[in-house]
Order: C-alpha cells, then sequence, then structure tokens
C-alpha cells in the first residue's frame, strides 16, 4: 500500500512538471482590449498614439476606470484598482487586458483578483515591469500571458518591438536571431520560457506568486536598481537554487543602473555573468527585451528553443 501511495505522489508530480500551460484564445479583428492600471498613474493625455495603433490593426478599444485617476503615486486606491482589473478580467467582451504602465502598485491588489471566471475564459494579460507580479502568477496558475511593450511607450516604441506584439497578439510565430555577445554562453536548450523584471521576481520569492524556476528558461531585466542591489538578487536566486535548475537564461535590457560613490566595480552583466558563470548551460545576454525603445514581445508559459553559437543566437517560440 506504500510503495503504491508513493508511486501515485511521483506520478503527480511528474504531471504537474509535465502540465501544458493555457494559452488565451489570439486576437481578432473586432476585438476589444482594455487598458487599465495596475500601479502608477496615468494622467496625462499620452494614449492617442496607442488608441491609433490598435485601431490601426482592427481592434476596439476600452479604457479602464482607473486612466485618469490620481491616487499619489498610484492610479486610485487598491480598491478601485483591484475593481477596474477585476471588471475586465469577468467581462467576456475584452479579449486581452493591456496594463497602461509599471512602477509599483500590483502587488498591493493581487491577492484580491478572483479568476474564477478568467480560468474559465482566458484572455491575454499584457506588460512588463510592474506587471512581473500578473505574469509570475498567471505562471503558477498554468496560463501564458504576455511581455511586451506598454501604452505609454507606444509612441518611443521601434517598429520592431510592434511588430512583435502585434505578431504575437494575432497568433503569428515569434523567432528572434541575433548577433553573438562576448558574454554568452554557447549552448542549445528547450524548455518553458518564464521571468520578468528581477527586483519583482525577488519581491514575490516565497509568496504563491513565486517564480518557478525547475526545468524553465529564465528571462530578466531590470531597470534603475544600484549594482549592489542587482549583485544581492543574483546570489538569492543563486543560493535558493533557481539558477542551478534552469535550462538557459536571456538577460534582457539592465538601463540606467546606478552606483555608490565607492564603486561596485562591475557593470550589471558583468554581476549576472559572475553569478552564472558555472552553470553548464546556453545564457544569451542583451536580448531586445526590457526597459528600452527596442522591447520585443515575449510568451511567457511558451515552451522556446534556445540556441547560442559563436556567430549568433536564436530564440523560436513553439
Amino acid at each position: 500500500m506504500r510503495t503504491f501511495i508513493i508511486l501515485i505522489y511521483f506520478s503527480t508530480i511528474f504531471s504537474y512538471s509535465q502540465k501544458k500551460m493555457i494559452t488565451p484564445p489570439y486576437l481578432q479583428k473586432g476585438d476589444t482590449i482594455a487598458i487599465v492600471s495596475t500601479a502608477r498613474k496615468n494622467i496625462e493625455d499620452n494614449l492617442k498614439p496607442t488608441i491609433d495603433l490598435l485601431e490601426g490593426w482592427g481592434l476596439k478599444v476600452k479604457l479602464g476606470r482607473t486612466i485618469g485617476l490620481d491616487y499619489y503615486q498610484l492610479a486610485g486606491t487598491d480598491e478601485q484598482r483591484t475593481d477596474d482589473f477585476q471588471e475586465q478580467l469577468d467581462n467576456p467582451n475584452i479579449k486581452a487586458i493591456w496594463c497602461v504602465r509599471g512602477g509599483y502598485g500590483t502587488v498591493r491588489i493581487i491577492d484580491n483578483l478572483d479568476f474564477t471566471k478568467f480560468k474559465k475564459s482566458p484572455k491575454w494579460i499584457i506588460g512588463f515591469s510592474d506587471v512581473t507580479v500578473l505574469h509570475s502568477h498567471l505562471n503558477r496558475m498554468g496560463f501564458e500571458s504576455l511581455h511586451a511593450i506598454m501604452p505609454v511607450s507606444v509612441a518611443r516604441a521601434t517598429d520592431e518591438a510592434k511588430n512583435s506584439f502585434c505578431k504575437a497578439l494575432f497568433g503569428e510565430q515569434l523567432a528572434y536571431t541575433l548577433t553573438c555577445d562576448a558574454l554568452n554562453h554557447l549552448g542549445q536548450a528547450k524548455g518553458e520560457l518564464v521571468g520578468g523584471n528581477l527586483s519583482i521576481l525577488y519581491s514575490l520569492l516565497g509568496s504563491e506568486s513565486a517564480i518557478d524556476c525547475n526545468d524553465k528558461i529564465l528571462f530578466i531585466e531590470d531597470l534603475d536598481e544600484y549594482l549592489y542591489h542587482i549583485d544581492r538578487m543574483m546570489m538569492n536566486l543563486k543560493r535558493n537554487g533557481c539558477l542551478s535548475s534552469l535550462k538557459g537564461i536571456i538577460v534582457g535590457g539592465m538601463t540606467k543602473m546606478n552606483d555608490n560613490e565607492i564603486p561596485w566595480g562591475r557593470n550589471a552583466m558583468e554581476i549576472i555573468e559572475d553569478a552564472v558563470k558555472g552553470l553548464d548551460i546556453p545564457v544569451v545576454y542583451n536580448f531586445p527585451a526590457g526597459h528600452i525603445q527596442d522591447n520585443r514581445a515575449l510568451i511567457f508559459g511558451r515552451q522556446i528553443s534556445l540556441s547560442v553559437s559563436a556567430t549568433e543566437s536564436k530564440v523560436i517560440f513553439e
């Protein structure tokens, strides 16, 4: 009897680790995207380029009630931001929810959201930076999500970034070929892509939304952090076993880093390299995603092939 129970236990664990992520329906012309804020306020009149872009793709736009709200740094109180996001989650006419900007605040509402209707009728959740809270939470729930430009960044985003976002929304295959970076680790891997903003991933550790690194390919990026903070976060990922359990790593933009009066002695990429240098897995540096104008779309929860050679790197989404 004991042997039977043990077999069931390991069978359940194996099935969980091999489970197929759920892909929300791709968008079609005529569908509606809701734009909301889960974090920092957006009180500027700055969304015309975004609305023009979506309407040019044949989509409709609904602005959530948090757009224009002003509550200190945030787009309304926690209750207002929760209610707005919940309304879009539950509305069957909304096919995707696009977070207007990052900043800070999504973690304050994540535990108050009810994903019951979303589980029955999933939709794409889109954004990056602070939206990593939603990406990681949805990944643990078994759903894919879209790491991409946000409405406030459309006007300055490259054509490549916007085109990759469009492809992801409408279900066209994503594939990227990059020139070689001197820090890259050569190799090949296949696995599920997870990750997002390093600081947010670090802040979620120990919670129900914490990242699962086991047999995954990890993407990280960050903005406006002190270099020693990057080292502290990478040491945490190393010491808790996340890095050693990965199949590959993709490092995006490490933008506008800060240093102390006494220098740390390494830049952000060198700090990351110091943490991963002993791993026998492919690593790509300076991937075009993150807090940069050329912020290419990534589908979290999707299986990808990662190939890193001496001449080029390829990231291909299944």
